[in-house]
């Protein structure tokens, strides 16, 4: 058995975060997202999490067409410098928030990622997490992620990922072996898919224990319509705060390290887990 990771000392406020950024127009999303994070801090959020693709919008035909002018350049020590970012690192210093927004990404070798930024409260931004599990077409644009990623934020651990990432209970899983207490998954669900939504993340909240932080971009048109319900889930995938299918919404909820420590003690997986399931499996005929 592994020991339980340590836990954090204080509460921590974090913001999910739904909204419908313009397809290729990464300045006016910044903006957008520069709103909206400066919602949440005076809401007390130290973290705000905003949908995957978010700078760019989640918008194939755009994404395809023109590259250069939705993706950002990350340099080889995966710091990003575009100017356009500047409302947005402002907004992260004025209410000291970490801030997870989702992006396009090329990086130095070529690759181009589904990715989140993580822009901290001193403004610096950074590429936090490439996505690993790619959906659908997005293998035709974008190159997988290699590895995963832990962000650290006032003594908690938080695990990321991107969308389809959650819909693998091993993603999760990796981040709570990690010592991760909460896992952020910026998010692009499409109309029609409401259940599967909420059921993915409640269930990863619940497998590990942890808290998990959902956001998803919303409106749109079909057929890159997108479903809303940001929510934010405790360690047993009871939800604290969930937005409507529809409308921009920035939801804040509290994780609290008490609720964290009372969870794993009652629902102990994390400790008890085998290392291994074994090397054969028996199957027998009836």
């Amino acid at each position: 058995m592994t020991p339980p990771p340590a836990l954090p000392q204080a509460p921590l406020t974090v913001a999910a975060v739904q909204s419908d950024p313009v397809p290729g127009d990464v300045a006016v999303n910044t903006a957008t997202a520069a709103r909206l994070v400066t919602g949440a801090a005076e809401r007390g959020a130290r973290v705000a999490v905003l949908p995957e693709l978010f700078l760019p919008a989640y918008h194939p035909p755009t994404l395809a067409a023109d590259p250069a002018g939705t993706d950002v350049v990350a340099a080889a020590d995966r710091t990003v410098a575009d100017p356009r970012l500047a409302p947005l690192r402002a907004a992260a210093v004025a209410g000291g928030i970490t801030v997870v927004v989702g992006a396009a990404v090329r990086h130095p070798g070529g690759q181009r990622t589904i990715s989140s930024l993580v822009v901290d409260r001193v403004g610096e931004v950074r590429v936090g997490y490439d996505k690993q599990q790619l959906w659908g077409d997005e293998r035709e644009l974008f190159d997988p992620g290699t590895r995963g990623a832990t962000l650290l934020v006032d003594g908690w651990r938080l695990g990321l990922g991107i969308c389809y990432d959650g819909c693998f209970p091993e993603h999760g899983r990796a981040a709570a072996a990690d010592g991760a207490h909460g896992y952020l998954c910026p998010s692009g669900y499409l109309a029609g898919s409401e259940h599967r939504r909420d059921l993915y993340y409640r269930a990863r909240a619940l497998d590990n224990t942890m808290y998990v932080v959902f956001a998803n971009s919303v409106g749109g048109a079909d057929p890159w319509r997108f479903n809303g319900g940001a929510a934010v889930h405790d360690p047993e995938g009871r939800t604290l705060a969930r937005g409507a299918d529809t409308g921009e919404a920035v939801l804040v909820a509290t994780l609290d390290p008490a609720v964290l420590a009372a969870t794993r003690a009652a629902h102990s997986m994390l400790v008890d887990r085998l290392p291994d399931q074994g090397p054969t499996r028996l199957s027998w005929v009836g």
